[in-house]
Order: C-alpha cells, then structure tokens, then sequence
C-alpha cells in the first residue's frame, strides 16, 4: 500500500513534517525562505499559491501560517508592532479550503479544536499550540498540570524550573543543543529554525489519527 501524501505549508526547517513522515505521510514542504535543512521534498514558493494550484494534489495538507500577526506578545507589549505583519491566516485558510482535502492548521488565531503542550508528549517545553482541523476529527489529550517554571531570568530575577525557554538569546534561554533535545529535533542547529518549530511528537500524534481515518475513507 502507498503512503499517504502530506503537503506542509510555511514548513521552515521541518518539525511538522518530520511529525507526519512518522506518521506515515510521504510529505512535501513549501515555504517562501530557502531551507536547506528541509529533510523531504522541498519546494521554494508562495505558500497561498502553490496551495491554490497543487494542493488538491495531496491527500492532506498541515499548515502553520507566519503566527507573528497573533501572537500574544505581538497583542500585549509589541502591539505598537503589529501593523508591520501580515496575517496570511484568512486568505490561507480559505485557500485550503478550496482543495475539498482534510487539513490541520496551527496558528495563534486558529480555532482550538486541540490545544498541544510539550507536558503532553513528555518534553520539557510548554510550547502550546492551538490546532485547527477539517474534514476529520482528531481526539484531544489530557493536559497534565504544569509542574513548575520555565527556566530563565523574569523581571530581574532568576527562576530555575523543570522546563526550556526555546526562544530568544540569553538571559537563561535554552542553547542550542538543549533546543534540539528538548524539540526533538536533530537535522538542523540554526537557532532560528528551532525557535519556530513545532515538536515532531505533536504531527506524529495527529499524523497518526489523521492516516487512520483517511485509510477508512478510501478503503
């Protein structure tokens, strides 16, 4: 039996697709910037577009439009920024709509039909992430109670605490290699890259319910 394909959207270094290929999916990655560390089948272009023109080509399609538009630090202290962002989240989603395939969108704006934490998978990131789906329905998992603070200096005072802050420089933030561990991911050390993935375990878990009902589908 042939794989399932996956088209991943805004894909930068493959977190996402790393998830699905273990999952199953024989997936293919889009995003505007060259990635060199894209580990599957990469294809350097407007995500909008190419989903428009390609994306009924795939059995699937996972989407992480850019979340700078919505994300909380964007509305609260950089509000006075937001205006420089483009919010490709409506336009995007109506795109993936028009293919008729089942999709997984995540993004700070989206519906939260499952919000992922990494206390969910065992890794030590918060990293909450709401998902937005169609055209299936994944099941949501238990929420286990934060068990402390994320490492790192806060108002002047340092704070030590069972979890990673995997963003920003300095100021007790995860270095690189602790990214890479606490993420999950191998294939690329660029910091900026890591700073934006999403964990393979959250793809995988979804991955896996999203192949299984695609399998009843078309079975």
């Amino acid at each position: 039996m042939s794989r399932p394909t996956l088209l991943d959207l805004c894909c930068c270094a493959g977190g996402a697709s790393m998830g699905y290929h273990r999952a199953g999916f024989d997936v293919t990655g889009v995003d505007i910037a060259p990635r060199p560390n894209y580990p599957f089948t990469f294809v350097q272009a407007d995500a909008i577009e190419y989903v428009r023109e390609h994306g009924h080509e795939y059995d699937a399609i996972h989407a992480s439009w850019p979340c700078q538009f919505g994300a909380a630090i964007t509305k609260g202290t950089n509000r006075h920024l937001r205006s420089r962002y483009v919010n490709l989240l409506p336009e995007g989603r109506a795109a993936m709509l028009a293919t008729g395939r089942p999709y997984v969108i995540e993004n700070p704006e989206a519906r939260p039909d499952v919000v992922l934490c990494g206390t969910q998978f065992g890794l030590p990131v918060l990293r909450h992430r709401r998902i937005e789906v169609h055209g299936w329905t994944p099941m949501a998992l238990p929420h286990p109670k934060h068990r402390g603070r994320v490492r790192g200096w806060r108002h002047g005072q340092y704070h030590d605490g069972p979890y990673l802050a995997v963003y920003g420089k300095g100021g007790g933030k995860a270095t690189v290699p602790e990214m890479q561990a606490a993420l999950g991911i191998d294939w690329t050390d660029v910091h900026e890259e890591l700073t934006e993935a999403i964990p393979p375990a959250y793809t995988q878990y979804l991955g896996e319910q999203l192949a299984a009902q695609l399998q009843v589908v078309t079975s």
